[in-house]
C-alpha cells in the first residue's frame, strides 16, 4: 500500500499546487456559462415541471466540469511523465497495476469532486434547492468522475505527445459532454437525436446527477446507474490490463 499512498499523494499535490488553474479556472468557466445561458434562456425554457431553467442548468454544469477535470487530471499527469521521462521512476518500484491505476483514478475523482463542489457553491445563488436524493447525487458524482478518470488514464497511456491528447479531448470528450443534455432536456429533441443521445454514456451521468437534485429525470435513474456503473467496470478492467501489459509505458 505504500506505493499506492505515495503515488496518490503525489497526484493530489500535483493539481493542488496549481489550484488556481486546475480548480478555480473551471469553476469560473462554469459560472460564466451559468450567467450567459440563464440570461438568454431562463424566460423561454422550462425543462422540468416546477424547475426553473437556471436551477436545471446548475447540476449539468457541475457534472460536466467534474467529468472534464477528472479526465484532464489523469491524462495530463501521465503524458507529462512520459514526455519528461520521469515515468521510469513510477515503473521501477514494485507498484502493482491495480495500485498504479487506483492512485491515478482516486486523485482524478478527488479533483473532479473538488471542482464540482466549487461549481455548486458559486452557482447555488441562482436558485438551486437542496438535493432531493443525496445518495443518488453522490453515487453519480463519484462514478462519473471515475469513468472519465479511467478514460483519462487510457488516453495518457495511448498518447505520445500533447497533440494526440488534445485531439482525444477535443474530438471525443468535448462532444460527449456538450451533447449530453447539459444545457437542455433530451425530451426537447427530435426523435432521431433523442435516440442518438441515449448512446452517449455522459448523458446518463448528467441525467442521474440531476435526479439527485430534483427527483426528476429523462430516464430511469436505475438505468443511468447501470450504464455508468457498467462503463466504469469495463474501462477499469481494460485500463488495468493495459498497465499490466506495459503498453506504451515500458516499451
Amino acid at each position: 500500500m505504500y506505493g499506492f499512498i505515495t503515488l496518490f499523494k503525489k497526484e493530489i499535490l500535483r493539481f493542488w499546487k496549481v489550484g488556481f488553474q486546475t480548480v478555480m479556472a473551471p469553476v469560473l468557466t462554469a459560472l460564466l456559462y451559468q450567467m450567459i445561458f440563464s440570461h438568454v434562456l431562463s424566460q423561454h425554457v422550462e425543462a422540468y415541471p416546477g424547475v426553473s431553467y437556471t436551477a436545471f442548468l446548475i447540476p449539468g454544469l457541475a457534472m460536466m466540469s467534474m467529468a472534464q477535470n477528472a479526465f484532464a487530471n489523469s491524462s495530463s499527469s501521465l503524458i507529462q511523465s512520459k514526455i519528461t521521462g520521469n515515468i521510469v521512476f513510477l515503473l521501477l518500484p514494485p507498484i502493482s497495476a491495480p495500485a498504479f491505476f487506483g492512485a491515478y483514478l482516486l486523485a482524478s475523482v478527488v479533483r473532479g469532486l473538488v471542482v464540482g463542489c466549487g461549481v455548486l457553491l458559486v452557482t447555488a445563488w441562482f436558485g438551486l434547492s437542496l438535493p432531493a436524493q443525496p445518495l443518488w447525487l453522490l453515487a453519480f458524482a463519484v462514478l462519473g468522475c471515475g469513468v472519465l478518470g479511467a478514460l483519462g488514464i487510457m488516453a495518457g497511456i495511448w498518447a505520445d505527445k500533447f497533440d494526440q491528447l488534445a485531439a482525444f479531448q477535443n474530438f471525443l470528450i468535448m462532444p460527449l459532454t456538450f451533447l449530453s443534455g447539459v444545457f437542455y432536456s433530451i425530451n426537447s429533441l427530435p426523435p432521431l437525436w433523442r435516440s442518438v443521445s441515449h448512446l452517449n454514456p455522459v448523458f446518463y451521468m448528467i441525467d442521474g446527477f440531476r435526479y439527485g437534485f430534483f427527483g426528476q429525470a429523462d430516464v430511469s435513474p436505475w438505468l443511468s446507474l447501470a450504464v455508468v456503473g457498467g462503463c466504469f467496470v469495463a474501462l477499469s478492467l481494460w485500463v488495468m490490463r493495459l498497465i499490466a501489459s506495459g503498453y506504451k509505458l515500458r516499451h
